[in-house]
């Protein structure tokens, strides 16, 4: 993707590499859009390619595929999350590190970081907590993206012992080291310090605390987050922006429909 820089305040124009213009458009002459071609040529997706039960077995299918195809960390996700009153909302980068057939989990810290304010409240009364999150996978190379909506569910302690043990032991440190998200001060005897003298100084503490043993405890603040869906969807890039898109929702029955602890989903394809 070729960026022409603004000139005389002219607004910014993103030309896809290798488009008519990429190189030689004028600022004020918005170049054409990549196109989505993969999928195209092999009749897109339908609605038999799709398990027609099941989103988590089709997000298996489609993420053996991502891997199988070379995709680099197909795991990497968005999760976004919204404070309430305000509905103020923030995003950020984070690895899927498990799924089962409840939902998505990341690890994280959940004292002080914002995520942990949004989903679940904050002491200073500035969100009251909001438990639904949403996912965002994308796989250029495959030109598919699948996003997840649902509430976030703390796994217990045990549980994220589990994945806390698999960790390097610089990552414990670091997990029982950092209040995430505060702010860092910088110290006035270190010439040149913006705050990472603060930060070291709390892994030595945590390094001596921990020295000599390799049975690191997950800290109570930090553990696993579970997004149990309430909608999953699979997008499919075509060309000329006609994407095709399906979606499942879940179905919260009466009681008469599958066993406790299986799920219901309906299946629909979306406009564009």
């Amino acid at each position: 993707m070729a960026l022409h820089p603004p000139q005389d305040g002219a607004k910014l124009i993103f030309a896809p590499s290798g488009s008519p213009g990429a190189e030689a458009s004028g600022l004020n002459t918005p170049s054409q859009a990549a196109q989505f071609l993969k999928a195209e040529r092999e009749g897109g997706l339908r609605r038999n390619h799709l398990n027609p039960t099941s989103p988590i077995a089709q997000f298996h299918d489609w993420f053996r595929t991502a891997t199988e195809s070379g995709v680099s960390h197909p795991e990497t996700c968005t999760l976004s999350t919204a404070q309430l009153p305000s509905g103020r909302v923030s995003a950020r980068m984070v690895y899927m590190k498990e799924l089962d057939a409840q939902g998505f989990v990341i690890y994280s810290n959940f004292g002080t970081s914002g995520k942990a304010r949004d989903l679940f409240g904050a002491a200073d009364g500035s969100s009251t907590g909001n438990p639904w999150a949403s996912l965002v996978f994308w796989w250029e190379p495959l030109e598919r993206q699948v996003r997840v909506e649902g509430r976030a569910v703390r796994l217990t302690a045990a549980e994220s012992q589990v994945y806390f043990d698999t960790r390097v032991r610089g990552s414990r440190i670091g997990a029982w080291s950092s209040q995430q998200s505060a702010f860092l001060q910088p110290k006035a005897e270190i010439d040149g310090d913006d705050g990472r003298a603060q930060l070291e100084g709390w892994v030595k503490e945590t390094e001596s605390r921990f020295e000599g043993t390799e049975q690191i405890p997950v800290p109570e603040f930090w553990g696993g987050l579970r997004i149990v869906p309430e909608r999953v969807e699979f997008w499919q890039g075509r060309q000329n922006r006609l994407h095709d898109r399906f979606v499942y929702d879940r179905v919260h029955g009466d009681g008469n429909g599958p066993a406790q602890g299986e799920a219901s989903w309906t299946l629909n394809r979306l406009s564009p």
